[in-house]
């Protein structure tokens, strides 16, 4: 079955996710979260990318990034997933004992407007949504934790946002996303649609050629057919 296409242009905003295989944990402790944000930091000196917001969970992670040459986000996330493969197994001994991810990343691009302030949210309210935590900013392993911090904590991750942030942002993203952006942003991730306004949408589909993420999954339905009078065939 062919793979799905995804964006990848210079200056594009991305949501981009990986899970453990089967949904295995790949974060088993600190030592282990923090050995992530450093391949990140290693990764970001090596690849014209820039990420402003990020959250680690047990076994998944969320990025919201974006490329600044054709194609970097595929080679940073690459590279990102192949080096915390290694070390990871390098430290557990596991080598040759399975996958760590479930496979390559999922990603969508994102229109810079409030859908990009609705991502955010989405990503760095994660470990809150999974009751981890009261309040979100006090998930050490996020991008919403490292904001407050003063000084700024090492390694350095996260670049200024392309838009904006709201002023009191903290609480809102304490607050619950509405039903419909959950489920829209959830859509987004499984599917690798655009996520923005119709008309931002459209045009992304057609420039990228992503009309596949548009169209339902699965075998067509079929039509009930009326009954014929008599015996059937």
């Amino acid at each position: 079955m062919p793979r799905t296409r995804r964006a990848d242009d210079a200056g594009g905003l991305y949501h981009a996710l990986n899970r453990g295989n089967f949904r295995s944990q790949i974060f088993w402790n600190d030592d282990d979260y923090s050995a992530f944000e450093q391949i990140l930091a290693e990764g970001l000196e090596r690849f014209d990318v820039s990420v402003f917001s990020f959250q680690l969970m047990p076994d998944h992670w969320h990025l919201v990034l974006r490329p600044y040459v054709d194609g970097e986000m595929s080679r940073f996330l690459r590279w990102v997933t192949s080096t915390h493969t290694m070390r990871y197994h390098a430290r557990y001994h596991t080598s040759g004992e399975g996958h760590v991810y479930q496979g390559r990343y999922k990603s969508f691009p994102i229109q810079d407007d409030e859908h990009f302030l609705t991502v955010c949210r989405y990503v760095e309210r994660n470990s809150l949504q999974a009751e981890f935590v009261s309040r979100a900013e006090e998930w050490r392993w996020g991008s919403l934790w490292r904001w407050m911090q003063k000084p700024k904590p090492n390694p350095a991750l996260l670049s200024p946002w392309p838009i904006p942030r709201p002023r009191g942002w903290i609480e809102r993203v304490n607050q619950p996303l509405t039903e419909q952006e959950l489920s829209a942003v959830r859509g987004c991730i499984q599917r690798g649609a655009p996520f923005g306004d119709l008309a931002w949408v459209e045009s992304t589909v057609k420039q990228f050629g992503l009309q596949s993420t548009l169209r339902p999954r699965g075998r067509p339905r079929v039509r009930n057919v009326p009954a014929i009078d008599g015996n059937e065939s």
